[in-house]
């Protein structure tokens, strides 16, 4: 069994530390956070070991989970790394780019895993027609929260937005060509409110609005390619496939046929894609397990969690302008 530790011991990291707890994958040594009140209770409540020390734990551990606020993630994750540990770093990977860029070197030199906590990846609804996602040309997403404090002290952009922005650079086989981008603040002193238009070079073009003082809660994507629809509700894990082929010379009664100005006839039909309910958190987890244990790349690499992080702040640079074009 892997030996693990938590860093951080907030909203996120409490489901962490019951999970990694559960898994058959890991043996939970502890966990470390700078509030000693706050560790002492959590221990408590949860049955874990609290370390006072940092280094004490990732000393302890084979793989560190870093789930602290984003600012502190790269040191954390420097500490860990630099002592040969794996990492699993919560989404946004780190505060700034050059901050996972010099991660991503230390990750080579010292030769250990790491993954980013990009949970969108393993819902149960997006990894039911993922594979069927080919070539998408046009994307819109809403990701839509009633208001929470917790999550504010950054731009909605970076706290709601990226799990989309990861989504879509996951399925779209081109680089960022071009970005649009506006963004409100309504009550918290960085936007509340975001909508953003990204380009590729391949053509396809991603609308993506992100906020977090609905009066609803919704997580939607819909994928339009060539002959075919995909909308994906990540909230109520839904998925709903819509796909066109050649009509039958003799259509049944109730086939739905369409045909275009040209004359050609489409037939369109609908897929049910069997979902398979999971826990997404623990998923990533033992994913990463699986990285650790193989060698094999991890779901989400730190190379691309950095790419989600590049992207989501060059939609957060465009704010101010009416036209953004990114250096690729």
């Amino acid at each position: 069994m892997i030996r693990a530790g938590v860093l951080g011991a907030g909203h996120l990291g409490k489901i962490h530390l019951r999970l990694l707890k559960e898994s058959s994958r890991y043996n939970l040594v502890g966990f470390y956070d700078p509030d000693q009140i706050r560790g002492k209770e959590v221990s408590q409540q949860f049955g874990i070991p609290y370390f006072d020390n940092i280094n004490t734990l990732i000393e302890a551990c084979d793989m560190v989970d870093i789930v602290t606020p984003t600012l502190s993630h790269y040191d954390c994750a420097r500490k860990a790394i630099l002592a040969g540990k794996h990492v699993f770093i919560e989404k946004p990977v780190t505060h700034t780019l050059e901050e996972a860029e010099a991660l991503l070197d230390l990750v080579r030199e010292n030769g250990v895993q790491a993954q980013v906590g990009h949970v969108e990846r393993f819902n149960p609804a997006f990894t039911a027609v993922a594979g069927q996602l080919e070539n998408p040309m046009f994307i819109e997403t809403h990701r839509l929260a009633e208001f929470n404090p917790r999550g504010t002290d950054v731009p909605v952009v970076l706290d709601l937005m990226i799990h989309d922005i990861d989504i879509i650079l996951s399925v779209v086989p081109a680089p960022v060509k071009d970005i649009q981008a506006s963004g409100v603040s309504v009550i918290s002193q960085s936007p509340d409110i975001a909508n953003a238009r990204i380009v590729f070079e391949n053509g396809c073009v991603a609308n993506l609005t992100a906020s977090r003082i609905s009066l609803k809660n919704m997580r939607k994507s819909r994928f339009f390619q060539r002959d075919a629809y995909v909308s994906v509700d990540f909230l109520e894990r839904k998925v709903e496939v819509v796909r066109m082929k050649d009509a039958p010379q003799t259509p049944g009664d109730f086939d739905m046929i369409l045909q275009n100005a040209e004359g050609d006839r489409k037939q369109i039909y609908f897929e049910n894609p069997e979902i398979h309910p999971n826990n997404a958190i623990l998923d990533e987890l033992e994913s990463f397990a699986d990285a650790i244990a193989t060698g094999a790349e991890p779901p989400v690499t730190l190379e691309q969690g950095t790419r989600a992080l590049d992207v989501a702040l060059r939609v957060i640079a465009a704010f101010d302008n009416t036209e953004h074009t990114p250096q690729n």
